[in-house]
């Protein structure tokens, strides 16, 4: 129980090397594809579930927000296979690291700037004043609209970050309660770990929706600038 609750959100090393790239590039290894005319059946499940997600998430966008396809299915599947490998023990969860999700979600943000700027300057300007807006309140709404502008891909990264870590360390001192009330009240434990059990389904499922929630809302700020 004197354990540091922090311990596993530290980065790893090989003697002295920090391995967070190698950790990264695992997921990519787990998914299996084929060259054969018939795809056996994880294949198709895999097919299947790419095909849905573009079907959800892309039926809004215009033909140039379509050209993100690609890039917004590889950013949910690479965020959901990392948060899923983290809730096995022993091991590390990249998205805990505030400073990695950041490096997520600013280019992606800067990115549909951008092209708003790029494709649609005047609506894209038009954010930072709305229409009607009396003349002495110009000024402070220019300034709360660029600052809740900028907010954005911090409140992607933070909103990751918390609901992840918030996960594993819920885990952890639950798990470490089971084992210490083991041999004070067997019963006791036994409810503890009921609620362990219950709280991992439940971290399985917070580990794709904040995958999707993620992707979701850098396709919603795209779609806000094509």
């Amino acid at each position: 129980m004197n354990e540091n609750l922090f311990a596993s959100f530290s980065t790893p090393t090989l003697m002295g090397i920090p391995i967070v790239i190698a950790i990264i590039m695992l997921p990519t290894i787990l998914f299996s594809h084929s060259n054969r005319i018939h795809n056996n059946r994880l294949v198709a499940l895999q097919q299947w579930i790419i095909k849905l997600i573009i079907k959800q998430m892309m039926s809004i966008h215009s033909q140039k927000g379509r050209s993100w396809t690609l890039l917004l299915i590889s950013l949910i599947i690479f965020i959901g296979s990392t948060n899923l490998l983290g809730l096995l023990p022993h091991t590390f969860t990249p998205t805990t690291q505030l400073s990695m999700n950041l490096g997520m979600a600013v280019p992606l943000w800067a990115g549909t700037v951008l092209l708003g700027f790029r494709n649609k300057t005047k609506s894209a300007l038009a954010h930072f004043l709305p229409q009607g807006t009396p003349i002495p309140l110009i000024p402070m709404l220019i300034i709360i609209e660029t600052i809740s502008l900028f907010i954005q891909p911090m409140a992607l990264a933070v909103r990751l970050t918390a609901n992840i870590t918030a996960g594993h360390l819920l885990i952890h001192l639950i798990g470490s309660a089971t084992l210490a009330l083991l041999t004070i009240s067997t019963p006791t434990a036994l409810i503890t770990f009921s609620i362990l059990t219950l709280l991992t389904i439940l971290e399985f499922a917070v580990a794709l929706i904040q995958a999707y929630v993620f992707t979701l809302l850098v396709s919603l700020y795209l779609h806000d600038n094509t």
